[in-house]
């Protein structure tokens, strides 16, 4: 129950934050991508943001031998870069590119009511669970 909790609470602080920094409206991710018109770089500052966080705290976190609420750190260990990698992120940029949103400001949205975000949602759902049956089935 613990470790829900905390999940919980991580989760709504990582939408809070992203609410109030904008990054739930897809027109402000667009103007982030859009360098040769009317370029806005609040994004960039939003970056900064996570990355000033992830320096402080990644340490840290090094230094515990386990989390709080769990038997063990989860970290991924594969070192190398495959295809599905490298398809996986092309294809996630490109739905970003034209989108304005990734699956944490999406779902984030949600609570904002708007039908677009719903839609996205809905696309995001569908793909993640054909290419689940897709690699079960060995292809």
């Amino acid at each position: 129950m613990t470790r829900i909790l905390s999940a919980l609470i991580c989760g709504l602080i990582f939408g809070v934050g992203l609410a109030v920094s904008g990054m739930v409206n897809p027109a402000k991710v667009l103007g982030f991508l859009d360098v040769t018109g009317q370029w806005d770089p609040s994004l960039a500052l939003v970056m900064g943001g996570g990355l000033a966080v992830f320096a402080i705290g990644f340490p840290l976190t090094q230094r515990r031998a386990r989390p709080f609420f769990a038997d063990a750190f989860q970290v991924p260990t594969r070192r190398d870069i495959d295809p599905r990698l490298v398809g996986g992120a092309v294809l996630f940029g490109i739905g970003w590119g034209l989108a304005g949103l990734c699956p944490g400001p999406a779902l984030t949205g949600l609570a904002f009511g708007l039908a677009k975000i719903y839609f996205f949602v809905a696309a995001m759902i569908a793909g993640s669970l054909t290419y689940g049956i897709w690699l079960r089935r060995g292809a």
